[in-house]
């Protein structure tokens, strides 16, 4: 049986925010503005994005502890972490707030039991979206900011800069 913990979602965590700060800090501000084509985000706009998107999970399992999430719900958890990254209006903040969110985070994920993680989340429409334990719902966190540091990663080649993981595969 394999048995993943609080403990180990933060780990895991801690290690993709690192590689997100990485190429947040090598690609330099004057390029925030680029987009990787039209009706797309720049990098500004995808790492406000990534920095505020934990914001809402933190506070529907860690402050709230919703077992159901209406649609109500899940509208003010969005608007409020969307308001929280279009505060972070240039680089310095970002890099700020992705270390200090990140740790506080992370933190939280760690002190989570096996209790907290297969609590069940229930939506409305169970037929189209069937209730999640908070483990898949946190773990969806380290997934989608991977997601968008892939898109970031295919700017910083669009601007000349090697990515630093294909830096390191490279090395090896």
């Amino acid at each position: 049986m394999t048995y993943y913990t609080g403990k180990d979602l933060a780990r895991s965590f801690r290690t993709v925010r690192r590689n997100t700060l990485q190429i947040a800090n090598e690609i330099p501000e004057e390029h925030y503005g680029v987009r990787a084509a039209p009706d797309t985000r720049s990098v500004l706009e995808t790492l406000q994005h990534i920095t505020a998107n934990p914001t809402w999970q933190h506070r529907l399992h860690g402050h709230d502890k919703k077992s159901f999430v209406a649609y109500e719900d899940f509208g003010s958890y969005i608007g409020a972490a969307t308001q929280y990254g279009a505060s972070l209006k240039d680089k310095a903040a970002v890099l700020k707030a992705l270390e200090t969110d990140g740790e506080t985070f992370a933190s939280f994920l760690d002190s989570l039991g096996d209790d907290v993680l297969s609590q069940m989340v229930s939506f409305p429409e169970p037929e189209k979206n069937p209730a999640k334990t908070r483990f898949e719902m946190l773990l969806g966190v380290k997934e989608h900011e991977m997601h968008h540091r892939g898109q970031l990663m295919v700017i910083q080649r669009q601007l000349g800069i090697v990515p630093h993981l294909t830096r390191a595969r490279a090395a090896r």
